[in-house]
């Protein structure tokens, strides 16, 4: 029997959807075993960047902003900001903290980070960069450059803005692109997922009021309204717990759950589209 096309492609959506919950899991686990071995906190998730968990965190962010970029949206305006977070996950990871913590059940290993980051970054610019070249070449040649909507214009104009602008904070003020370039990273990568979430409760609402989606889905809406407010909350408690306090535990506590926040959205949009994929009619 001839595979299905339309039923892979469902498959596809469910599997992406499930690896990004998945890769939550594996991260959280590494963080676990390496509280366990060590029996004490770091002062944030980014500083077991530091630890034997290093490897997985770097995995995982790598991995997200791939599942982030491939992973299509509802709507135009939906998979714009999700290739936006997911271009900002692979410099969260190859940006580290500057701080280590003094928690970790394995000796600081001396490492180059300054020198580290002078390969990882220009990498990451020239593949960004080629990328983008290619989905235009892809885009013209199917003719869909005009038929482009506002959302994927602004989303390609705002891809040329930030990635511009990081090739030239780079070369101009590296001692300050080190310092700050993990959390210029992360913050507006996290924000661009909590409007994600917010957009899927209103294109639900949506969707209820044409009826395309029967009545029943309204629960959908004030989860996805739940989820982003959430995170919207533990995201500027975490920069103001930073900003007031410095290195705390409090900060961890407050990243865990906002990365738990971030699994459930997406096995909540699962459970929402296991048959279709997607919601568009």
């Amino acid at each position: 029997m001839e595979p299905d096309p339309a039923s892979a492609a469902v498959k596809t959506y469910n599997y992406l959807r499930i690896a990004l919950a998945a890769l939550v899991l594996l991260l959280f686990v590494s963080v676990a075993l390496e509280v366990q071995a060590a029996g004490c906190l770091q002062p944030s998730i980014s500083a077991y960047f530091h630890t034997p968990v290093g490897p997985v965190l770097v995995g995982v962010l790598v991995a997200m902003g791939v599942s982030l970029i491939a992973l299509k949206g509802n709507t135009d305006a939906e998979d714009v900001l999700m290739n936006f977070a997911g271009m900002l996950a692979p410099g969260v990871a190859f940006i580290p903290t500057q701080d280590a913590g003094t928690c970790r059940s394995a000796p600081l290993a001396s490492s180059d980070i300054p020198s580290t980051v002078a390969n990882a970054l220009p990498a990451l610019f020239v593949t960004g960069a080629v990328v983008g070249l290619v989905a235009l070449f892809i885009a013209r040649r199917e003719g869909a450059l005009s038929a482009m909507s506002a959302w994927t214009r602004g989303g390609l104009l705002l891809t040329v803005l930030v990635l511009g602008a990081g090739v030239v904070w780079f070369v101009v003020d590296r001692e300050s692109f080190l310092r700050r370039g993990h959390g210029a990273a992360a913050v507006p990568m996290f924000l661009a997922i909590v409007a994600v979430v917010w957009f899927n409760a209103r294109d639900v609402q949506q969707s209820i009021r044409q009826e395309t989606l029967p009545p029943q889905r309204n629960r959908y809406v004030a989860v996805y309204r739940l989820i982003a407010i959430g995170m919207l909350t533990t995201l500027s408690a975490t920069v103001v717990i930073n900003l007031a306090t410095g290195s705390t535990s409090l900060v961890f506590w407050v990243e865990v759950v906002l990365i738990v926040l971030f699994a459930l959205f997406w096995v909540v949009q699962t459970v929402e589209l296991w048959n279709r994929g997607l919601r568009r009619p």
